[in-house]
């Protein structure tokens, strides 16, 4: 990793995950191949925080724990890159097993559980898939009724303009969203104590 720190994909310890690292692959790493208009590739970083805020509008009541692990839900793919979900099917339980070891390091080293519970990865889940029909729609050229069948039908009230960023703004966006909700997971943590 650029930090210095050697992660061993195979057994990763939460002690050699970096948010800089983090922030800086997702900010590198294409959604949907790079197949999308614009000047800049739209990001993963820009997906994690979009899902973030997504999941705040779905459920109000989340926890800065739980927003920062939605912030964090595709932290693997900043070392595994972002692969889309019928090559991972094909790839096998070894792939899914390799991503679950990825995902337990990054969430124990920001003191989150080492996976979500299921509430909130149907929620995640949910803004996953709003995330995707807008992407889809706007930026990745399919029409609305054909992303509704991959996708769902986004919530009636719901407006969202992406606009693919330059990779430094989206490694910065994430940056500063990861950064505030560590410090509110932090202050929560303390009034709670």
């Amino acid at each position: 990793m650029l930090s210095g720190r050697r992660l061993d994909l195979l057994d990763p310890s939460p002690f050699d995950v970096e948010i800089e690292d983090i922030a800086h692959g997702l900010a590198r790493v294409a959604r949907w191949n790079g197949q999308t208009v614009g000047d800049h590739a739209y990001s993963v970083a820009e997906h994690c925080v979009l899902v973030e805020s997504l999941v705040r509008k779905l459920e109000p009541s989340v926890t800065a724990s739980d927003r920062l692990a939605a912030l964090l839900h595709d932290a693997p793919e900043y070392v595994l890159g972002d692969m889309i979900s019928p090559v991972k099917s094909a790839l096998g339980p070894e792939y899914s097993a390799l991503e679950k070891r990825l995902e337990a390091a990054v969430y124990l080293r920001f003191g989150l559980p080492p996976h979500p519970t299921s509430a909130l990865k149907r929620t995640m889940k949910r803004a996953d898939r709003i995330s995707a029909y807008f992407e889809a729609v706007q930026i990745a050229g399919f029409e609305p009724d054909e992303a509704k069948k991959f996708f769902g039908t986004p919530p009636a009230a719901m407006r969202l303009k992406l606009k693919p960023l330059p990779a430094v703004e989206a490694q910065e966006a994430f940056l500063d969203r990861f950064h505030k909700l560590a410090a509110a997971k932090a202050r929560a943590e303390r009034q709670g104590a």
